[in-house]
């Protein structure tokens, strides 16, 4: 039962049982009722726009998990074909994702704590010392 539905059957209990009108008791009580009917409108009305909320909460989540996918993944599927690396920051220690572009910078900002990093990245010598390894050169 709803609570709606539980004050409408307080209401009709309290019209059968023939309370005398003038009464001040039967006035307090007619009041009483009334308020509870009341709060039983706007709760439900709440309850009615808290769905809606949270639909549209929901819908959010789902957007912005695409959003992620595409900010995130370590392969970007787009048109643009950047591939993305992942950075700690020595400051804060939160990851930041850094795409082809912004490896050219010589200095960036962590977008968590706003710390000026210096970019000093060097991917030739990775690769030779790899080559180095297995004896190749």
């Amino acid at each position: 039962m709803t609570l709606t539905e539980k004050v409408a059957y307080l209401k009709g209990l309290a019209e059968g049982m023939n309370l005398d009108k003038d009464a001040k008791e039967t006035k307090l009580f007619e009041c009483v009722v009334d308020i509870l009917e009341d709060m039983a409108g706007t709760v439900t009305e709440l309850d009615e726009d808290l769905a809606e909320v949270e639909d549209y909460v929901d819908e959010i989540d789902e957007d912005l998990g695409d959003v992620e996918s595409l900010v995130y993944d370590d392969e970007c599927d787009c048109c643009c074909g950047d591939e993305t690396y992942e950075v700690e920051c020595p400051s804060c220690g939160e990851t930041i994702y850094l795409d082809d572009a912004m490896l050219d910078e010589e200095c960036i900002e962590c977008p968590n704590c706003g710390e000026k990093l210096e970019l000093d990245i060097d991917f030739g010598d990775e690769d030779e010392e790899a080559a180095d390894d297995n004896g190749q050169e």
